[in-house]
């Protein structure tokens, strides 16, 4: 075989592999999806991670999870928070921890502060597993509609994630009957983003979180306390 038939051959051969290849595909995305482990799979991980510990404190989950610390608090304090809670006055107490993480997160904190004595909280690994096996099943259900997709919004937006909860764990602090539940759902389904790399996650748990927000901005600001004693006395009525 002549030099021009071997480079001929090789032209050919070339441009047959440049043309299976998607110019905008980038196998670092594939290996970076490959690399997002489930919320189901970090818990099961997490749970595997202290066997040989009797006492699993705040501390020892927080350095277990690192980045994704943030996510799994905010999901673990808004979850609870978003049950409709009728009785008034404990709206502060309520957000009391999500306004503490959020603001943390709106300041572009790569992890999370607390006081020492509330870092070496802990509780018996019996229970701590048993908490994980509890919600294990419901994990996996919303696992099925969660998936890591719009990563820039993750990779970019942490700040603007962080504002955005802040302002839905403010609106938590209204004394108004179940005005708990939307915002902090809207905070725990962005918290599940951020645990999940899913970017869709986030804006739907942000604009459900921010429209309760401004609704109840407008009539704060056009209806004043009596437009808010309009909605307390009709949420009353559903009660």
């Amino acid at each position: 075989m002549t030099i021009l038939q071997l480079g001929f051959t090789f032209e050919v051969q070339h441009s047959v592999l440049a043309s299976n290849v998607n110019p905008r595909h980038h196998p670092t995305e594939d290996f970076k999806k490959m690399q997002i482990r489930t919320l189901s799979k970090l818990l099961v991980d997490l749970k595997d991670s202290f066997t040989e510990q009797d006492n699993i404190s705040i501390d020892h989950i927080l350095k277990a999870l690192q980045e994704r610390s943030f996510g799994f608090m905010l999901f673990i304090f808004a979850l609870p928070a978003a049950l409709p809670l009728p009785g008034l006055g404990i709206n502060l107490i309520i957000a009391a921890p999500l306004l503490f993480l959020t603001a943390q997160q709106a300041l572009g904190r790569d992890s999370i502060w607390f006081p020492k004595m509330m870092r070496d909280k802990s509780i018996s690994r019996e229970r701590f597993d048993n908490i994980l096996n509890a919600a294990l099943p419901f994990i996996r259900k919303i696992e099925l509609l969660v998936k890591p997709r719009l990563d820039f919004v993750t990779q970019r937006g942490t700040c603007l994630i962080g504002l955005c909860g802040l302002i839905m764990a403010l609106s938590v602090c209204i004394p108004l009957p179940l005005t708990n539940t939307v915002p902090s759902a809207g905070i725990a389904l962005m918290a599940i983003g951020v645990i999940m790399r899913d970017g869709l996650a986030i804006i739907a748990g942000a604009l459900l979180g921010l429209l309760w927000v401004a609704m109840l901005g407008y009539v704060l600001v056009f209806l004043g306390t009596e437009g808010l004693d309009a909605i307390k006395e009709t949420i009353k009525s559903f009660l």
